[in-house]
């Protein structure tokens, strides 16, 4: 996941107040509920010491979203009685929450706003296609295709002069097949579509599968549902859900293979922040250590995981945070992405990387 997004949350000092708002309830009494929610996560700020000006704005925030018609949620960051970024979430916060911090609380976006797998659905049939862009946030056109549209039924006749016209049909199909296909490669090279998802009849599917570049090819998820079926969304999802699930396995994979010379641990992790020589940070957002404290200063770079290691290093100011957070900022700062492996089952099981936190390194 690219950080570069959280910038702003770190071109000022904190406090901050962090808020994670569900949105995915949609009833008639969804704008009561959202007043109430509003209500709710000003007092709960202002039970942990915020100011008044900053329980206000993430207040008045949340009564915006009263008739908001998104899918997920929406996370709040605020200080100083603004509202300073505001990131909607591809996935929904489980019950909404609010936390006043030294840092911003950033570490769930890694799974809410993360790997999000956009997929192109490409209704097929005989006589062309049309394409829809999916993905949490999105749902929307995203072209179509007109083949031939002559002949493309067999007839029932068996006479020997209708041999030629079933020809031209066979013909039409496989015209219309390598059309689809090279509108669907360039509809994909144009949206940077995770995933291609074939819906049609079983031969239009193939057909058109078979004549896409063989770079795509593992790509592309057939699924038996037609258009119009109530299975075909949950069909969508399916694939985009298992989609994420290996490349988080992937990433494992990936982390294992190099984990002599990667940072493991809160101290080492840390270690390798304070040196600018963090690559890619790697984070199981449940790890038992994730939440551990560490001391930061005014700079990134000025953390430990004791208030006396800093004071050591020069640094006179000083305030506790979560280890997890505390490194987010120091990524941000260095331009090193973040990974989360809560979709790789195996991580967990295999408490990988030790505590939930981890680095690959630029050197060692």
């Amino acid at each position: 996941m690219d950080l570069a997004f959280l910038h702003p949350l770190y071109e000022h000092p904190g406090p901050w107040a962090s808020v994670y708002v569900d949105l995915s309830r949609h009833t008639e009494d969804t704008p009561h509920e959202r007043h109430l929610t509003a209500e709710a996560m000003s007092r709960e700020l202002a039970g942990q010491g915020a100011d008044e000006a900053t329980c206000r704005a993430v207040r008045d925030a949340i009564e915006e979203l009263k008739h908001s018609p998104e899918p997920h949620g929406r996370a709040l960051f605020a200080r100083a009685g603004q509202v300073v970024l505001d990131p909607p979430l591809a996935r929904a916060p489980q019950g909404g929450w609010a936390q006043w911090a030294p840092l911003p609380r950033t570490t769930p976006l890694l799974d809410l706003t993360g790997e999000d797998a956009v997929a192109v659905v490409a209704y097929v049939d005989r006589k062309g296609a049309d394409f829809e862009l999916r993905s949490a946030l999105v749902r929307e056109k995203a072209g179509s295709v007109a083949g031939r549209q002559w002949p493309v039924h067999r007839t029932s006749s068996v006479d020997w002069s209708e041999r030629h016209f079933q020809l031209r049909v066979e013909n039409t199909w496989e015209h219309n097949a390598a059309e689809i296909a090279d509108a669907l490669a360039v509809c994909q090279e144009e949206t940077l579509a995770d995933l291609l998802i074939l819906v049609g009849e079983d031969r239009e599917r193939r057909a058109v599968h078979e004549r896409l570049p063989q770079r795509l090819h593992d790509r592309v998820v057939q699924t038996p549902h037609g258009t119009g079926s109530r299975l075909l969304d949950a069909g969508v999802e399916e694939a985009r859900a298992t989609h994420v699930r290996r490349h988080a396995e992937a990433e494992l994979e990936r982390f294992l293979a190099a984990r002599a010379q990667a940072a493991e641990g809160v101290p080492a992790v840390i270690e390798a922040a304070r040196e600018h020589r963090i690559d890619e940070l790697v984070v199981r957002p449940d790890g038992p250590d994730t939440h551990r404290e560490v001391w930061i200063g005014e700079d990134p770079d000025q953390l430990a995981v004791r208030r006396t290691d800093l004071k050591i290093l020069g640094e006179q100011h000083s305030w506790s945070a979560r280890a997890d957070d505390a490194l987010i900022r120091s990524a941000v700062a260095t331009a090193a992405p973040a990974i989360s492996l809560t979709p790789a089952e195996a991580a967990r099981e295999q408490d990988v990387p030790a505590g939930g936190l981890g680095a690959l390194l630029r050197w060692t």
